[in-house]
């Protein structure tokens, strides 16, 4: 199937998510602006966004059983109601606890029910099995393409404006995701032939099944470090650039550059997923990430290595997500995606919540983020062995039956 015939969901969901994760990904810019207004260190606004990330995931698998129940179209426009208000709160208010509510939980809410998991899951009720992983792709790297496109807009902005305009502008652009949800059309079955021959299965009944599977608790393992390293770098990166004396346009640029290339990463990786054993796939992205970052601090920092990083990191920044929702969707089918995606994403958020936080606490101890560094790479080394023995067989064909060994 030419991605120029994939129905009108999946465009919808990349307009989504062109908005919802462009903004999120911009927050890490925000760290010394709101830090030094409130006079708080980094680690109150490192604390923010974990929480802003935990919740993210937390709330996941809800809305994921209230989009596979009630459908996208309602979950993504009260989503987006969600976090207009919490950036908006954050932007007015003079008291820094605030914004434990507003950019952590209004905003977690709001991310919850316009990213991945909802979006994802309406895509594959409307694509075929077969074309899953590249739909997956191309609907992952828009996110990456709202990162490109967000980020040096909002540089732009904390450079003639105050960080609070910044805030308000991003809370105007909600209501766009709003408008897009009303064009959604709902659905909760699947394109799933074999699954829909047989007899329907029951959300409990799907959730024992994938929790008997070995394989599906591999896959959390396995986008847990995902998580902690695309909240560490997105939320510490600039930072990090800045203590090495380089510009923030050094940093802006950076995160552009993951953005832009991950554009290509995504709808790559989600190919390839098609065409080969998506375990395996995800076992080399996971051994380039390695490569990658042991590269990047153990090289000096400069202008050039910081964009060579984003690059190169970009290149694989998300190309977990068409590969491990594609993994879901392949063992257990598209009737509960976002439910069963949902809870492995929770673990996704996690691993954010502490990359995110932890990167900040380390820093304010040892003043380095030397420690947290190393750890990305062995743990991106850990997450590649982590998905060899995955079991991928389809087990749906068989829903009432226990999944075979994995």
């Amino acid at each position: 199937m030419s991605i120029f015939r994939f129905p009108l969901m999946v465009w919808l969901g990349i307009g989504t998510l062109i908005i919802s994760l462009g903004i999120r990904q911009s927050f890490g810019i925000f760290m010394m602006p709101i830090s030094d207004f409130f006079m708080t260190g980094r680690e109150f606004f490192s604390l923010t966004i974990a929480m802003q990330n935990l919740l993210f995931g937390l709330f996941q698998p809800f809305v994921g059983m209230a989009a596979d129940h009630y459908g996208a179209r309602r979950v993504i426009s009260l989503g987006a109601i969600a976090y207009a208000l919490g950036l908006y709160l954050t932007s007015i208010t003079t008291t820094s606890s605030v914004l434990y509510l507003s950019l952590g939980v209004l905003v977690g809410l709001g991310l919850s029910a316009t990213s991945y998991v909802i979006v994802l899951g309406a895509i594959s009720k409307v694509v075929p099995p077969q074309h899953t992983a590249k739909a997956f792709g191309l609907t992952t790297a828009a996110g990456s393409f709202g990162m490109f496109a967000v980020i040096p807009g909002a540089q732009s902005l904390l450079t003639h404006f105050e960080w609070q305009t910044a805030m308000q502008v991003f809370a105007m652009g909600c209501f766009v995701m709003l408008a897009f949800s009303v064009f959604m059309k709902n659905s909760h079955g699947g394109s799933d032939t074999t699954q829909q021959s047989q007899p329907e299965q029951t959300l409990k009944q799907a959730l024992a099944q994938a929790f008997r599977h070995k394989g599906y608790w591999l896959i959390h393992a396995g986008f847990f470090v995902c998580g902690f390293h695309v909240m560490f770098i997105a939320t510490h990166l600039p930072s990090y650039l800045g203590d090495k004396g380089l510009p923030a346009n050094t940093a802006a640029m950076a995160l552009a550059y993951v953005g832009i290339f991950n554009i290509f990463g995504s709808y790559f990786w989600g190919l390839m997923g098609d065409n080969f054993s998506k375990r395996h796939v995800m076992s080399v992205l996971y051994l380039v990430r390695t490569a990658v970052i042991a590269g990047f601090v153990t090289l000096p920092i400069t202008e050039t290595t910081a964009a060579l990083f984003g690059g190169a990191i970009g290149f694989c920044w998300l190309g977990t997500v068409p590969l491990t929702s594609g993994l879901v969707r392949q063992i257990f089918g598209a009737r509960y995606m976002s439910t069963l995606y949902g809870l492995v994403f929770f673990t996704h958020q996690v691993g954010s919540f502490l990359g995110a936080w932890m990167g900040g606490r380390i820093y304010d101890y040892y003043g380095s983020y030397d420690p947290i560094w190393w750890s990305t790479v062995v743990l991106a080394f850990a997450a590649a062995l982590i998905h060899l023995p995955i079991n991928d067989a389809p087990i749906n064909d068989a829903p009432h039956k226990a999944p075979a060994k994995a």
